[in-house]
């Protein structure tokens, strides 16, 4: 008989009845029942129910182990009585009678229990992750990720994509968020930097003559924590593809994404291909360029109805460049009032100063504002926003991008409150024709909008003869239910082009060379056209184990402030290791380690 184990915790059957068995794992639980005494032992494949009676030789040892105590069990399996059965697990039909008891590893008193649900505090789950980790909804969420990227992999592999590792130290470069560096022994004062992605690396590939390149790749990023997003790193499918057109990519990675959703959801995934919405429309539609399509509310552009309104506000506002949104309602008009101030104090909350409504019943409409429109410009509203009598259309009012983006907000708030948005689906689209570029507020110049390395539509020709931002790209991204799984773009692979888009941007041709080196010189020695895309994983799996937040399944994810409160990371280094590195902290630096010491 095997030392640890003849059998796992989820193996046992009616079929091994009569056989003894020997069991490793975990003490999940026990229950005192008088004379007999329950152990539920778990490992990572099942629980299977242990019992002893009082006067069992080993009962006082069983008796004293504390929860999650790794013991080893050995007896005879037993067939439960029907009144007994636990059909909840698959091992619910039997039991084993503890002849022997080996404690394997003791457990002190848990600072957080493993049985049942109770929802600890973030920074105790995370301190004590290996224990968090124990509980089975995190071992489900854990193992599916595992699938998940096994099942890509595969995926791709079978499409004809070649896996390649790129580098992690490498050199710094402006691609949107704050590098982490790591600073070179062999080269005082210089640094190495972590990817933020392995975006010049893959378009290098392409330029070294490979056609189809992807990895699960690593990439590191000195910013905020978000729902969807851990600090300091994450993983993505990052894929690249030569001779290629923004349809070709799309063809490539659909069924990649439809067939992982479809292997690991039990909810009907959008069918291919997914639909293609221009990011204007999406702004104007559902004001998200990551819009939620589950949710049937779909937002017009309502300016024409008002320009010349007895509405003031609106119409003012409109004479000075302002535009109105609608965003529709349906069956609100049966609401209260209440829901009405709700909506309105919603708006407020995220910057509105208000939100004007009008409620159809027999034909016309009512409210605060509807005296102040004509009927035909309510036949307009109601035209345009597609209602009817029983529906109701909320109204913002300013400057292109706030309106849309209030209207975007209330779009999705009405639909919660309604109870409109079809939960049980996932609902890809793609997001095309990105402006390539936007008006920096702060800098008080044009700036890329999305991928600096894309190709603008119309080429060079277009970089050109254009105004900035009437140029849009070959970028687009992948969303589904309201969450952007990726970013991607068919790129600009000419040097001409590279350096005239970049000079819009205020960038000079020594600034390419310098910053881009590596990629504008392989531009110069013959470069496919190549395009590519990287789909989040972390945001892939989230999805799939329908979990709000992107740490239930990571393994060992941060915590907001970017600390890793288990490995006790960031920490402070030794003396030697700052010269070795030709290090100085600064007095501030200093100041607030002696703080931080004091304070611990």
């Amino acid at each position: 008989m095997h030392r640890y184990r003849t059998h796992t915790c989820g193996d046992l059957r009616r079929d091994h009845v009569g056989e003894t068995v020997r069991l490793s794992g975990w003490v999940h639980r026990k229950r005192d029942h008088g004379n007999l005494l329950f152990v539920d032992l778990r490992d990572h494949y099942g629980m299977t129910q242990c019992v002893i009676e009082t006067d069992g030789a080993t009962f006082p040892g069983v008796e004293a182990i504390r929860p999650e105590s790794v013991v080893t069990i050995e007896g005879p399996v037993v067939a439960r009585s029907p009144e007994t059965t636990n059909s909840n697990v698959p091992t619910g039909d039997v039991e084993v009678r503890i002849a022997e008891f080996t404690v394997l590893s003791a457990a002190e008193t848990l600072p957080m229990p493993v049985f049942g649900d109770v929802d600890y505090p973030e920074d105790v789950r995370l301190r004590y992750r290996f224990l968090d980790l124990r509980r089975e909804q995190m071992q489900k969420n854990i193992v599916l990720r595992s699938r998940v990227i096994q099942s890509i992999r595969s995926r791709m592999i079978d499409g004809g994509f070649t896996e390649f590792q790129t580098p992690i130290l490498t050199a710094s470069s402006p691609e949107g968020a704050r590098d982490f560096l790591v600073p070179s022994r062999m080269h005082p004062g210089e640094f190495y930097a972590l990817p933020q992605a392995p975006q010049q690396f893959k378009q290098l590939v392409m330029a070294s003559g490979f056609d189809r390149y992807f990895q699960i790749a690593p990439c590191f990023r000195d910013e905020d924590a978000r729902a969807d997003r851990s600090p300091g790193e994450f993983y993505q499918l990052d894929v690249e593809m030569s001779f290629v057109t923004q349809e070709d990519v799309f063809n490539a990675i659909e069924p990649v994404m439809h067939g992982v959703f479809e292997e690991f959801a039990d909810r009907p995934v959008t069918p291919m291909p997914f639909p293609r919405i221009a990011y204007a429309d999406a702004m104007l539609k559902y004001g998200s360029d990551k819009p939620d399509l589950r949710n049937p509310i779909v937002n017009a552009d309502a300016t024409a109805a008002f320009a010349n309104s007895e509405f003031k506000i609106f119409r003012e506002q409109i004479a000075k460049g302002a535009v109105a949104r609608a965003i529709p309602a349906p069956g609100a008009g049966a609401k209260p009032r209440s829901f009405f101030d709700k909506m309105i104090g919603f708006a407020q909350d995220n910057g509105a100063k208000g939100l004007a409504y009008v409620i159809f019943e027999n034909g016309a409409g009512k409210g605060p504002i509807a005296k102040l429109l004509s009927e035909d410009e309510q036949n307009q509203i109601r035209e345009l926003a597609g209602v009817g009598d029983g529906d109701a259309v909320f109204f913002t009012c300013t400057e292109q991008h706030e309106a849309e983006r209030l209207a975007g907000l209330v779009r999705t708030r009405a639909g919660q409150e309604l109870e409109l948005i079809e939960e049980n689906s996932f609902n890809f689209c793609w997001i095309v024709d990105y402006p390539m570029y936007e008006y920096d507020e702060k800098a008080k110049k044009i700036d890329f909008s999305h991928n600096p390395f894309s190709m603008p539509q119309g080429g060079r020709e277009a970089l050109e003869t254009m105004d900035p931002p009437d140029i849009l790209a070959f970028q687009y991204d992948i969303v589904c239910n309201g969450v952007e799984l990726s970013s991607g773009a068919i790129r600009n692979h000419e040097p001409a082009t590279m350096v005239k888009a970049f000079e819009i941007a205020g960038y000079t041709a020594q600034d390419v060379e310098d910053r881009f080196g590596a990629l504008y010189t392989a531009f110069q020695y013959g470069c496919p056209p190549h395009g590519g895309i990287a789909p989040g994983v972390d945001r892939i799996v989230m999805l799939l184990a329908d979990e709000p937040n992107i740490r239930e399944v990571t393994l060992f994810p941060m915590n907001q402030q970017a600390q890793d409160l288990m490995m006790g990371a960031p920490n402070t280094v030794s003396n030697q290791q700052l010269r070795e590195l030709n290090i100085r902290l600064s007095a501030e630096a200093e100041t607030r380690l002696k703080e931080k010491a004091q304070e611990g």
